[in-house]
Order: C-alpha cells, then sequence, then structure tokens
C-alpha cells in the first residue's frame, strides 16, 4: 500500500527561512523552517492525506497503532511485540544557524536512563530530562546544499596541539599577549580529552575559577585578530576552525562550547557526502541543507551551545572520547543512479536514486528496482516518478511523501529527477 503524507516543518529558531520551501516547491511560512519530519515519532507524526484511506486515522503513528501488521508488516509487528513503532524517522533539515553540540547514547544506555530517570519521577517532558525513551538515536546526514558544514568526533591530538601552537603565534602577534589563558588548555589536555570537556563545561558553566571564561574570551579575541591579519595577508593556520570560532561566538558569546569547537574535527560536506554519527560521536551542525534519517529516539545529551539542560556526568559516560577521522559513509552501487547507504544498524537505511532529465530523453526511461526490507518511506526532492510495488503504484513529484507497507516488496522508480527512500535496515 501506498499512503500519501505530509507534515509541516518544525520552526526552531536555527533553521532556515526558506530552503525547506525552495527543495519542496512550498510557499515558505515566514518562520525558521528547521525540519521536516517524516514518521511516526509522537512528536510530529506525518499526517495522512487520505484517512479512508487507512481506516479513518489522521496520523501515521494512530495508523500504526491501530494495524501494526498491516502498516509496519508482521515481521517488525512481531519484532517488537511490546508496543510495535516505525524504527526510523526521515528528516528533510535545514540548519540556518549552528546547533547544540550533542551526543547520543547506546541502546543499553538509553535503557537504563530512561528506567532510572522513571524511578526517579521525573517527568518524561521535563527540561531535566535525558532519556525520554529506551532507545539509541545513530543518524545520518546527506548533503543536500552545496556545502554542509559540521563539527563530528574528537580531532587526534597531534592537531589539537597544532591549533594551540597557532594561537600561540596569534597571542604573541597581539599588544597584549595572555600566554597563561592558552597554558591552561594545554595543561588539561596533558590529561586526556575527558578532563578536558569535563573542565571546560564544569568551569565553563557557573565555576567558580573563571579560568575557562578568561579562555573562551581569549580564543574569540585571538580568531578576530587572526581575521584582521588575514586581511592583511597574512597566512593564517587553521583559518577555518578560527572562522568557526568566530561564527559560534557570534551565536553563542561566552560559551565554553566555542573552546570544545576546537577539539573537534571541522568537516565541510559536498552535495551527496555522507556523515554517519553512531552512540556517543559529539557533533553539531553548524550550516546547509540535508536529508537526515536517525532511529526513531528523542534522547540527546547537550555539550554546549545551547541554554537547554546540560547533565555533564552523563554526557562524559555516554561521549566516545577515541579520536577519530570525519566519519563519512560510503555508499553501495546497486544500479546506475541508485546508492544506498548502509550503517550497519536495524533501524534505518538510506537509498538515493537519481536520474537525469537529459539522459533520459535520448534514451529509454531506466527502470530502478529496489526491495523493501521493511516499512517505508519516500520523498520526491526534484523531477517527478511512478513507482510502482507488487500491489499498487503511486506518482510522486516534487515536494511529495509516500508511506509504503513492506508487502509491496520490490519497488520500480520509472522516471527522472531525485528521490530518496528511508527503509528498517536489513
Amino acid at each position: 500500500m501506498f499512503v500519501g503524507i505530509t507534515n509541516a516543518p518544525r520552526n526552531y529558531a536555527w533553521g532556515s527561512t526558506h530552503a525547506i520551501a525552495d527543495l519542496l516547491g512550498r510557499t515558505p511560512s515566514g518562520l525558521p523552517e528547521a525540519e521536516l519530519w517524516l514518521g511516526a515519532h509522537a512528536g510530529s507524526p506525518s499526517v495522512i492525506e487520505d484517512p479512508s484511506q487507512v481506516g479513518g486515522s489522521s496520523n501515521l503513528a494512530e495508523w500504526i497503532a491501530s494495524a501494526p501488521e498491516v502498516a509496519l508488516g508482521a515481521g517488525w509487528a512481531t519484532r517488537q511485540a511490546d508496543a510495535p513503532r516505525l524504527p526510523f524517522l526521515l528528516k528533510i533539515l535545514a540548519a540556518g544557524r549552528p546547533l547544540s553540540l550533542q551526543a547520543h547514547p547506546t541502546t543499553e544506555q538509553a535503557r537504563a536512563g530512561f528506567e532510572l530517570e522513571n524511578e526517579a519521577g521525573i517527568a518524561v517532558d521535563a527540561g531535566n530530562r535525558n532519556y525520554r525513551d529506551p532507545f539509541h538515536k545513530p543518524e545520518l546526514i546527506f548533503a543536500l546544499s552545496d556545502s554542509f558544514e559540521a563539527l563530528c568526533g574528537f580531532r587526534p591530538l597531534p592537531e589539537v596541539r597544532g591549533i594551540i601552537a597557532e594561537l600561540r603565534l596569534l597571542d604573541l602577534a597581539t599588544e597584549n599577549p595572555q600566554a597563561a589563558a592558552i597554558d591552561s588548555l594545554e595543561n588539561h589536555l596533558a590529561g586526556g580529552l575527558r578532563d578536558t570537556v569535563d573542565w571546560l563545561l564544569r568551569d565553563g558553566r557557573g565555576g567558580d575559577s573563571g579560568e575557562v571564561e578568561w579562555l573562551v574570551e581569549r580564543v574569540v579575541a585571538l580568531a578576530a585578530h587572526a581575521e584582521f591579519l588575514a586581511a592583511g595577508g597574512a597566512a593564517i593556520g587553521y583559518a577555518r576552525e578560527l572562522a568557526t570560532v568566530r561564527a559560534l561566538a557570534a551565536e553563542y558569546p561566552g560559551d565554553p562550547g566555542i573552546v570544545l569547537a576546537l577539539l573537534l574535527n571541522r568537516v565541510s560536506l559536498k552535495r551527496g557526502e555522507v556523515l554517519y554519527l553512531p552512540a556517543g560521536n559529539i557533533h553539531a551542525y553548524l550550516s546547509g541543507l540535508g536529508v537526515e534519517l536517525m532511529a526513531a529516539s528523542d534522547n540527546v545529551l547537550r555539550g554546549g551551545l545551547t541554554p537547554k539542560h546540560i547533565d555533564i556526568e552523563e554526557l562524559l559516560a555516554v561521549l566516545d572520547f577515541e579520536a577519530v577521522t570525519a566519519p563519512y559513509l560510503a555508499p553501495v552501487a546497486l544500479a546506475e543512479g541508485v546508492s544506498v547507504y548502509r550503517p550497519g544498524v536495524l533501524d534505518f537505511e538510506l537509498v538515493h536514486i537519481e536520474a537525469d532529465a537529459a539522459a533520459a530523453s535520448a534514451t529509454p526511461v531506466t527502470m530502478r528496482q529496489i526491495t523493501l526490507t521493511g516499512p517505508a518511506i519516500a520523498i520526491c526532492t526534484a523531477g517527478g516518478f511512478l513507482v510502482a510495488g507488487s500491489g499498487s503504484s503511486r506518482a510522486l513529484k516534487r515536494g511529495q511523501a509516500v508511506y509504503v507497507t513492506p508487502d509491496e516488496g520490490t519497488l520500480t522508480f520509472a522516471g527522472t529527477g531525485e528521490v530518496f527512500l528511508a527503509m528498517s535496515g536489513a
């Protein structure tokens, strides 16, 4: 069964006022539009366009609850017999401003934390709640804009020391060098990344020493000085990282996350590149438009660049402090113009289908086939396709989305443009 779905974008303050509307051919609301959710998450379940098609249910969450074996398929419904649910959430994400630094728990951490907070009597919607459900939240982001800017994972310590060396050079180039501020960061790094993050967040969020506050002020001043020197022709090392400091300071003045960001990989995705962010990976999206696919969970441990609740102890328990390179996820080519991104979790995988109109005009339309592994959601971001399964078919054009039940088996896409298909992992 193909069930047409839609939704209204979430108007978080960091969203773009036009990117999602421009992509999908919609009229902008005039508010920041940060995320368009396609799924059954209780926070914003997708609206069903024709409720009569699914027994009168108005949204996807209602339908899955009322008919799980039809909506999810017997396999997924049986696997989650206690509370059948769609395991993934597909989003169009548009960051006009930086998001918070954050990380997500493993399944084991989420279950334990959820139970402990329930036993403590903390309301699920309380501002100081860490675990709103017992699920993990791995996620991937596919860049749709020409560049998508992000921070993700701790960079190797030699690179961090290189940034510190650059800060020292910039400090010496000022009229009033303050090497002791930089010394404090280097001294804590000698104790490892965990100690450094603990110090930055604890002292930087109400600590008595004022050491981190001074460090943040000094790093921001040195980043501004670097911009001044570069305008005069000076060669600046780690110029992109220092530009990030300036951008974060403009949005979150005085936040210790400004310095914490220097410990992380700074990544610029080109259109079509994908990052996979597993449990424990600290990250923040800075700007850009993308397709985000994640396990359907609300569990977020924040680490700065936000006025929201930060639980330092729980964040430190969740974070993976091992230095990593930027976690790009390479596609598997299924056919010409068809790629699948498989992060190795049961919750989701993402299929990207792209068919060039110019090429199609010279040759017969190529049929592109995908075999479903479970329930799926497709959204067309350009052009149009006819999507056919084993029992029915659906026309899909730019801006339209459809929920697909697994009994449709193998889907055939015919048309030109671009479509994304999210489905459960194999």
